[in-house]
């Protein structure tokens, strides 16, 4: 499953360089696909959602860093545990119940993100 950062976040940003797949962003910015990826064109998101690459998304949190959930592979593929958990100071990294996903469907998306 993705990660999530939650409401405790210290905002230190110690995660954010961390993250293989520039999943993470500072809360009130805008995020898109292409983002520290190599993906271009159309992507499918978890919802079943087609947008563009480079399309600039509405922060998931105003406030606070989070986590895009459509990026976020756990750091399968590139580390044996999430980056940006092993980092925090303040463990607000933690899984998202909300996105259930098996190691070979993070490991998949990682693949997409990273051609």
């Amino acid at each position: 499953m993705a990660i999530k950062i939650t409401d405790e976040c210290i905002n230190c940003g110690a995660c954010e360089p961390e993250c293989p797949n520039n999943a993470i962003y500072e809360g009130g910015v805008e995020w898109a696909i292409s983002d520290g990826t190599t993906v271009k064109g159309a992507y499918t998101l978890l919802d079943g959602t087609e947008v563009d690459v480079d399309k600039r998304n509405e922060p998931v949190s105003a406030d606070t860093y989070y986590i895009v959930p459509n990026k976020c592979t756990e750091c399968q593929g590139f580390h044996e545990e999430p980056q940006c958990a092993a980092v925090c100071p303040v463990d607000c990294c933690v899984p998202d119940e909300d996105y259930k996903e098996t190691v070979d469907e993070l490991l998949g998306k990682k693949e997409k993100l990273h051609i």
